[in-house]
């Protein structure tokens, strides 16, 4: 399994994914913890030009050090503008953000997303989770949603307790019927077993590689609903040793998001 791979654990493989899914000189909207990290390693090799941006206001900080949180002090740095929530939430509303990069609690075939609770009650739910923050905002008028979680069947799930944050809706059409920007929606999901993106007709969720040491029946055996599989299905790079020595030394050295070494 990747996990147990010498030269790099399973985060940093996700991390390092995560972040050749970020183009250069284009806007992104960023979360804390893996997404961030993710971004800051993007900055620092192949796309030197990503405007990187945070819901609390900052847009384009030099990242000198892994901030805790969206509005951690250190998302400032040298920001090319110190702005306010609803800047940016105005930014993605006039289609000027490339991407958003969020997380889940659940999340199903067309790329919906619960993060509000886990169960049937919503007075009386069984765990009350964080609620969407900014998600649901980012995911509906960024023009693609990144998304990094872990693979198990809890989380992939063929109905959600709650929709907090939309993907692709009921398939083919549905978020244009519901008023979200046309050509938006979830474009990667990345987990602790694969790469999926989503098929262009149908907008399902269709695997398009398999991390070292992963074969399809892991995969299968871990989601909750039925995926589509690219054919041939090919393997996810694994981190250059130049990444890995970045991801350690310069965008977290302490270990915060992929542990310590």
């Amino acid at each position: 399994m990747a996990s147990q791979n010498a030269r790099y654990n399973l985060m940093e493989l996700m991390v390092c994914t995560a972040a050749h899914q970020l183009e250069d000189g284009k806007t992104a909207v960023i979360g804390t913890g893996m997404p961030l990290a993710a971004a800051m390693l993007a900055q620092k090799t192949t796309a030197p030009n990503l405007i990187i941006m945070f819901e609390a206001g900052a847009v384009a900080p030099q990242l000198v050090k892994l901030p805790i949180s969206v509005a951690d002090s250190y998302t400032q740095t040298g920001a090319l503008l110190h702005g306010t929530m609803d800047l940016i939430m105005e930014m993605c509303q006039r289609g000027m953000v490339d991407y958003t990069f969020i997380g889940c609690a659940q999340i199903d075939m067309y790329g919906n997303i619960n993060t509000s609770l886990i169960g049937t009650d919503y007075q009386k739910p069984k765990v009350r989770l964080p609620g969407s923050g900014g998600a649901n905002d980012l995911a509906s008028f960024c023009w693609k949603t990144l998304v990094i979680t872990p693979h198990d069947k809890r989380r992939f799930v063929p109905k959600l307790d709650f929709l907090t944050t939309p993907g692709y809706l009921t398939g083919p059409g549905a978020r244009e019927r519901a008023g979200l920007p046309r050509d938006t929606g979830p474009h990667k999901v990345i987990t602790t077993m694969a790469v999926i993106g989503f098929h262009p007709e149908s907008k399902r969720m269709q695997v398009e590689s398999l991390h070292p040491g992963v074969t399809k029946e892991d995969v299968i055996a871990n989601t909750g609903f039925e995926l589509l599989f690219v054919d041939p299905l090919p393997t996810t790079p694994e981190p250059t040793d130049e990444e890995l020595q970045i991801l350690r030394k310069e965008v977290d050295p302490l270990g915060f998001v992929i542990g310590k070494h």
